[in-house]
């Protein structure tokens, strides 16, 4: 027998030795590891505590802190598990083989080898293995896995073909214009990945409770020894004081988060956005494609001198079924209520920002910007009318302007008071690169005009004209005065997504290889902005929970412990019991909730509910450099 009682091992202690050989030996040059390095968590009482036990003999209260903490960590496998469904999902359906073609002959190679203009064949029904362009053949494409939206898309030479998207009835021949590991489906299971592999700031806020935690409780048990004697209510104290909901409980909420928005629709890159979205009392908003729903209505057509209504319209439209831009349907809509045909439209080109290029009938068409003209043409166009523009050439020379009106999403204005009433965001602006009149047009429809049914208690900026450089600026400038939530289409406001606290990026335009949004919406709904406000505070609300309750169920166990109440033993399994409940509480946050919005886009209306002071109801209104 050694001092203080502490027996020496027999042989009866094997099994527990072997335990701690297999399980304590690892978590113990683990945590010295992190001690060289400087790495003080709270994990430190747990190594202090199987380390004592193992001392004083108390052989099977060690042996519990470390199936304790093994149990743990499998608890949390667990959860990555579940939360790691998805990836297992998109890896079913990442095709392993294409077919390319060399003069008559085609030949199967695994996705790996395809190289950039490789000549590949796709047949009915199969996915797509990389990004590229429509060469040869005609048919329809269902990209709604990747986009969100649940229509298919019509394909023609000259059309780009998404990886991962589902191909119709008829085959394909198009032409590799990224390799697979580039390619947008590869890059969506890149950003899966790396959303669970990085550690947020809200899994260092553990760290932070650890710092004030374990000195605590390292103090409560050397006064406990110190009054009583008896070393063994040190080790009850330590044992009780391990902290696991601190070590394990936060990191499976936010998995958990993770998961839950993975299934709703949200891919969440950057996992810190989770406690940082709570914060944010500032929202700045896109315009186009974000608070617009993206059907923007075909107000008039303006034949030049030699062209007819009917065949400027049918010409645009031939052009535009081909087109998954959001006036493409306002043209087609347009063409069908006037009862004409579409006509057969070869070599058919969609480029970024130089709208569609075609050839109807041997005659070569393009619909896009005024912009694209010289200033002689230019000069004998009608004068710019408000709204969205299109201009129609043939065989390079103006032939028809069309004009749109961009319409706001249903219960726009309801969503931007429920912004204010459920997730107190005092600040309200609109940032965009549309003309003063577009904005101001849109700004009174939505409640945040100077009209007097406006959103009332919240100060609301109209920001026009901005180059993306003044966007940027003006994103910073807010930051600085109070965290910002810059809600975007992901293509055009990727600088200013980087520089707001939150970047949220939505809808079908949005790139998910983007590294500047912290998080991405598939579907084009403001609903889901309001779902992932509610995961984020549900997540941070209950990891609070599980962490602090753990804690203060912990400090009464210690109190217990100290004395003398409990053995350490005693004090392991009651301390077992604590981090079960806390883990499980902690699982919660990936079991969806009976209801994960609050918000009722059926309840808008064109004036407030009830008069009310108008107080703190400021309309600022700016004007920039150039048009979008």
């Amino acid at each position: 027998m050694l001092r203080y009682g502490i027996r020496s091992p027999a042989w009866q202690d094997g099994p527990l030795w072997a335990v701690l050989a297999v399980g304590g030996i690892p978590l113990m040059l683990g945590l010295l590891r992190r001690i060289v390095r400087g790495e003080l968590g709270s994990d430190l009482l747990a190594g202090i505590a199987i380390g004592t036990s193992f001392w004083m003999g108390e052989y099977l209260a060690g042996t519990v802190v470390i199936l304790m903490l093994s149990g743990g960590q499998a608890i949390e496998a667990y959860a990555l598990g579940r939360a790691s469904a998805l990836l297992g999902v998109l890896a079913q359906r990442t095709p392993s083989l294409a077919h390319r073609k060399v003069g008559s002959e085609l030949k199967d190679l695994p996705v790996s080898d395809i190289r950039i203009d490789d000549l590949l064949v796709m047949f009915p029904h199969e996915l797509a293995p990389v990004d590229g362009v429509v060469v040869e053949g005609h048919g329809r494409m269902d990209e709604s896995y990747l986009t969100g939206e649940p229509y298919q898309i019509s394909k023609v030479p000259g059309s780009q073909v998404l990886s991962g998207a589902i191909n119709g009835e008829s085959s394909l021949s198009y032409r590799a214009g990224k390799l697979a590991q580039d390619s947008r489906y590869a890059k969506i299971m890149s950003v899966l990945k790396d959303s669970e592999q990085r550690r947020p700031r809200m899994r260092r806020l553990a760290d932070t409770l650890g710092a004030i935690y374990t000195p605590v409780a390292l103090a409560l048990a050397g006064v406990a020894w110190w009054i009583s004697g008896e070393p063994r209510r040190f080790l009850a104290v330590l044992v009780v004081a391990t902290p696991c909901p601190l070590l394990i409980a936060i990191p499976v909420a936010i998995i958990g988060a993770i998961s839950l928005a993975a299934r709703r629709g949200i891919i969440i890159k950057d996992p810190a956005v989770l406690e940082q979205a709570g914060r944010c009392r500032t929202m700045i908003l896109d315009k186009t494609g974000t608070l617009t729903y993206g059907q923007p209505r075909l107000t008039s057509v303006q034949p030049l001198a030699g062209f007819e209504h009917r065949q400027v319209l049918g010409w645009a439209a031939s052009l535009e079924r081909y087109s998954r831009h959001p006036l493409a349907s306002a043209v087609l809509s347009a063409a069908h209520q006037a009862g004409l045909v579409d006509q057969e439209t070869e070599e058919i080109q969609e480029l970024p920002g130089h709208g569609m290029k075609g050839i109807v009938q041997g005659v070569k068409l393009s619909l896009g910007s005024r912009k694209a003209l010289s200033p002689a043409q230019q000069a004998k166009l009608p004068k710019a009318q408000s709204g969205l523009e299109a201009l129609l050439t043939v065989d390079g020379q103006p032939a028809a302007c069309f004009h749109f009106h961009d319409q706001p999403r249903p219960g726009t204005r309801s969503f931007l008071q429920h912004l204010h009433q459920n997730h107190r965001f005092r600040k309200l602006m609109i940032v965009s690169g549309d003309r003063p009149q577009e904005v101001q047009f849109l700004a009174e429809q939505i409640g945040m005009g100077s009209a007097p049914d406006a959103i009332r208690s919240v100060t609301t900026k109209l920001h026009a004209g901005q180059s993306p450089e003044q966007k940027v600026a003006l994103v910073r400038l807010e930051t600085a005065l109070q965290p910002t939530l810059y809600l975007g289409d992901g293509i055009n406001d990727a600088p200013a997504l980087s520089a707001a606290t939150v970047g949220l990026a939505m809808g079908q335009n949005s790139d998910l290889v983007t590294e500047s949004a912290g998080a991405v919406i598939l579907d084009s709904s403001l609903r889901k902005v309001d779902e992932f406000l509610h995961i984020s505070r549900r997540m941070q609300r209950i990891a609070l929970q599980s962490a602090v309750g753990g804690m203060a169920l912990s400090v009464m166990g210690m109190g217990w412990a100290a004395v003398g109440r409990l053995t350490p033993l005693q004090g392991a399994v009651l301390q077992e019991m604590i981090d079960v409940l806390a883990i499980l509480n902690a699982l919660r946050v990936g079991m969806p909730p009976g209801r994960l919005t609050d918000y009722q886009a059926g309840a808008e209306t064109r004036a407030p509910a009830a008069p009310r002071a108008r107080r703190a109801l400021h309309v600022g209104y700016a004007v920039g450099g150039k048009d979008d």
